[in-house]
């Protein structure tokens, strides 16, 4: 059953990438594969503390999904009140390339105040504001992926594993921004860099709807729509700082705070178009089906962490590796096909009295974990916002994208092991 575990995974996520061939939707094979795994741990390994390691698993999960239904509903709501404007309209070229180096270098710094995961739904939303062609609009979504990740590498409050090993006190702030900061932009530059070569001309912006002047939202409303929802999102890691709250705690009091707002702020709208612009009617606008895949790809990937599939990986590349460089660089690879966060508490499980606080292990695992889930786009919670928001199929991102991400993944690794030895370890 152990090994008939594996099988079944690299099947579902056969059928996952080849949803389009297959005209079945992700989001019912992950379920599906979910499910299965489940049934088979159960009967292949029965414990009866199984149910508690299912409830456990899927409390953390369910973190993960309110967390990313709060900033997805926030995001819809700036946009039904079109305050992306406030930053569209203030770019002006229509340059392809240009345009591509702008989002990705916002992308990327946001990402390290923000979280990549809400720095992607983020962005995304502005570049449908501002190219209009769906093909071309996916090239510079693959870039929000890459740079979202990138920049979540190097914060500790950027990224699901760099927030694990900074409350697990294995890196410091200063630290771990001094250490990753270069070959995180490396690992975004590059790719960047790579695919400016292949677009040329003018981009063709998106045609915003008309709207009804007397129901619309006024440039006041827009405006504290914007600012208010966005400082709310900048917020989430404060809270989280301040109270020892998760962060979907933080992103929840977000949402029913800019709830209330606008309840009050449109309640002499008309009865037809108030729904249009308050959360009980945006909110039936959330891609759903894009939530319901990454439940069920998180819980397959929790039911290969709970038969023992992970931790055997963990041993055999300590045993069979050896180099740190190497493991981690191992890690970041695995990281685009599983899930990084049982990943990275795996490694957390093993090395956890090994290795002393700011040790380069821990920045190392920090930097690769976080950006190695660009090379698929179902690698990362920032891919999967993503692909579910654009319709984004696997197989073009893997032909598109992915091999720009390799590249600058690698070039940001071999950048950190010659800043360690050389540089900062003398």
């Amino acid at each position: 059953m152990f090994y008939f575990m594996i099988f079944v995974f690299i099947l579902g996520y056969t059928a996952i990438a080849m949803e389009h061939p297959l005209k079945v939707n992700k989001s019912a094979t992950a379920l599906l594969l979910a499910v299965l795994l489940w049934v088979m741990l159960a009967f292949g390994f029965p414990d009866r503390f199984l149910e508690q390691k299912l409830l456990e698993d899927l409390g953390k999960i369910s973190e993960i999904l309110f967390f990313l239904l709060g900033a997805m509903t926030i995001v819809e709501l700036i946009d039904a009140h079109e305050g992306f404007s406030i930053i569209t309209d203030r770019i002006k070229t229509t340059n392809k390339v240009k345009l591509l180096w702008v989002i990705s270098i916002i992308t990327f710094f946001l990402s390290a105040v923000l979280d990549n995961l809400t720095t992607a739904i983020v962005m995304v939303a502005l570049v449908r504001k501002l190219v209009g062609d769906k093909q071309e609009r996916w090239f510079y979504a693959g870039m929000v992926i890459i740079a979202a990740n990138s920049g979540g590498a190097f914060s500790p409050i950027g990224d699901v594993t760099t927030i694990m090993l900074w409350i697990g006190g294995h890196i410091t702030t200063v630290n771990i921004i001094l250490k990753t900061f270069i070959p995180s932009a490396l690992s975004m530059a590059i790719p960047l860099a790579l695919l400016s070569t292949r677009m040329k001309g003018e981009i063709r912006k998106s045609v915003r709807p008309a709207v009804d002047p007397e129901n619309s939202a006024t440039p006041g409303e827009k405006q504290i729509v914007f600012f208010l929802g966005i400082g709310l999102l900048l917020f989430v890691p404060v809270f989280k700082t301040l109270t020892n709250l998760p962060p979907y705690m933080g992103i929840l009091l977000g949402l029913g705070l800019l709830w209330v707002v606008t309840e009050i702020m449109h309640k002499a709208k008309n009865d037809a178009y108030r729904p249009m612009i308050t959360v009980a009617g945006v909110i039936r606008r959330v891609d759903t089906p894009s939530v319901l895949f990454f439940l069920g790809i998180l819980l397959a990937v929790a039911a290969l962490e709970s038969a023992g599939h992970l931790t055997l990986l963990a041993n055999a590349l300590d045993k069979h590796i050896g180099n740190l460089y190497a493991i981690n660089v191992i890690i970041g690879l695995l990281s685009s096909v599983v899930d990084n966060v049982p990943l990275v508490a795996g490694a957390i499980g093993m090395y956890q009295d090994t290795f002393p606080t700011d040790h380069y292990f821990w920045e190392m695992l920090a930097y690769c974990a976080g950006t190695g889930g660009s090379i698929l786009i179902i690698g990362s919670a920032a891919g999967v916002a993503v692909m579910g928001m654009e319709k984004i199929d696997f197989i073009w991102y893997l032909k598109k994208i992915s091999l720009w991400a390799l590249i600058g993944y690698f070039a940001g690794a071999l950048a950190y092991w010659a800043l360690s030895v050389w540089v900062f370890r003398g």
